[in-house]
């Protein structure tokens, strides 16, 4: 496998793209399913090895049970399918990078607790956030735990390396960064996008590209096969992040906990927004009136406001860029193996059409 712009003819003009897409997307669902299968019982045999109350506090934040009993769910599962798809893609079987994926789930899972504390968010995947539950200390000792059990989980896979565990602990590092510029942006400093895509580079796009880095290491694959799964995993991490961003204006009709305005209602500074506040156009300056009004924001405000972004340009602009990192992600790869990973990388933005 080499790097190539070729691959991104995975991209089709307009007329011959919608049957390609159904395609793909059926190819994504069903590689989302198989990661989650194969990687549920490594990471409940890990989450079993936790005493008492951090078990139960883990399980419940990853939707197996409520505060009492009772399944639920626990999320899409993309950063495991890129793991397994970035194996097979440099030559290992599923089997010998379902460790691998289930670490970094559990790496995910580790990050949405702490998120979940430091941003304040009540709600994670419909119900009570895990701090809301057990409290905010409790909540950040789940979350440290769930960060040795990815370790744990890692080393104990048949395909275990050192690169591997350095690559993992290197990508919470680079986190733990992202996270550290996201919250000072929301303090009061300037916004602009080129910002804000730097944070994403480190907070959103760290994870995933050491997913595929990761599946290929499972594989042995040399040093030049990692480092462009790596770029791989970023584009589509970035990616992934502006189809958030545009679901909490515009609504998340899968989650529907989720409405029009949601992340609007909060006054958050994603890439939309940003792109609305940084444009000339009358809705562009009304908009920015809006947000730095000193009132609460209300349902209909944030409603009419999502209106305005999208008048605005910011809609446009983050679908626009969300396809350009996707077809930059293409670029990264090609083979004949690479399919699965092109198949993941367009179900991101295809979720938006």
């Amino acid at each position: 496998m080499s790097a190539s712009t070729a691959a991104g003819s995975a991209f089709l003009p307009e007329d011959g793209r919608r049957g390609r897409e159904s395609g793909n997307g059926t190819r994504a669902t069903s590689l989302l399913s198989r990661a989650r299968i194969l990687t549920a019982p490594i990471m409940r045999t890990a989450v079993d090895t936790l005493p008492g109350d951090l078990r139960s506090m883990a399980a419940y934040h990853l939707g197996w049970c409520e505060a009492g009993s009772g399944s639920t769910l626990s999320g899409r599962g993309l950063g495991p399918a890129l793991v397994i798809a970035a194996a097979e893609a440099a030559g290992c079987p599923a089997e010998g990078a379902t460790h691998a994926a289930a670490a970094v789930e559990l790496v995910h899972n580790f990050t949405l607790i702490h998120d979940d504390v430091m941003l304040g968010d009540l709600v994670r995947h419909g119900r009570p956030a895990l701090w809301r539950v057990w409290g905010v200390d409790d909540a950040v000792l789940a979350g440290d735990a769930l960060h040795s059990l990815a370790l744990w989980t890692l080393c104990d896979g048949p395909r275990a390396a050192l690169s591997a565990v350095a690559r993992l602990e290197d990508a919470v590092i680079e986190l733990c960064l992202g996270q550290h510029h996201d919250l000072a942006s929301e303090d009061g400093l300037d916004f602009t996008l080129d910002g804000c895509l730097e944070v994403l580079r480190h907070k959103s796009a760290a994870l995933l590209g050491c997913a595929c880095a990761v599946g290929a290491l499972c594989a042995g694959a040399p040093s030049e096969v990692v480092a462009a799964m790596d770029r791989f995993g970023r584009e589509v991490g970035i990616a992934c992040r502006i189809v958030h961003d545009m679901r909490g204006i515009w609504g998340d009709p899968a989650r529907p906990t989720r409405p029009v305005g949601s992340d609007l209602l909060r006054r958050k500074h994603t890439l939309p927004v940003v792109a609305a506040l940084n444009s000339p156009t009358p809705a562009g300056r009304e908009f920015a009136e809006i947000y730095a009004a000193d009132r609460p924001m209300d349902q209909a405000t944030a409603a009419h406001a999502a209106q305005l972004i999208e008048r605005a340009g910011g809609k446009a602009w983050a679908q626009a860029e969300s396809v350009r990192h996707v077809r930059a992600a293409a670029a990264m790869v090609a083979g004949p193996r690479t399919g699965d990973l092109l198949a993941l990388a367009e179900s991101v933005v295809n979720r938006e059409r």
